[in-house]
């Protein structure tokens, strides 16, 4: 058996690298995350909104399902920013702060714009 040359193994050692920082379960311990549950629902009528998407730091989404229900997971820990959106109403825009390893419900109301 053929041992790699000092730049193949330095090659293979970078791809090695590579593929483990993008790996997903590579992130670090889930005390630095967090879950983010909640329900979106209709200002006026409190409704659940179907399919609204609710999206943390322009990244990580949820879409609701039929009861307005969202879950987000490995939210990272600290002051995070959020939007919900769904068709016929306002988007919202915010920020909270996300404590690590602790989930937190977040319930959320969307208006739909004046004279719609």
């Amino acid at each position: 058996m053929k041992l790699l040359g000092g730049r193949a193994a330095l090659v293979v050692a970078l791809l090695l690298v590579a593929v483990t920082a993008c790996n997903s379960d590579a992130l670090p311990p889930a005390a630095g995350y967090t879950t983010v549950t909640g329900t979106v629902l209709d200002s006026t009528t409190n409704a659940p909104i179907v399919g609204a998407v609710v999206t943390i730091d322009t990244v990580l989404t949820g879409t609701t399902d039929a009861s307005g229900r969202y879950t987000i997971d490995k939210v990272p820990s600290g002051i995070v920013d959020y939007s919900v959106a769904a068709k016929g109403y306002a988007t919202l825009n915010a920020t909270t702060n996300a404590e690590p390893g602790k989930s937190f419900t977040l319930n959320l109301t969307l208006a739909q714009p004046p004279g719609h």
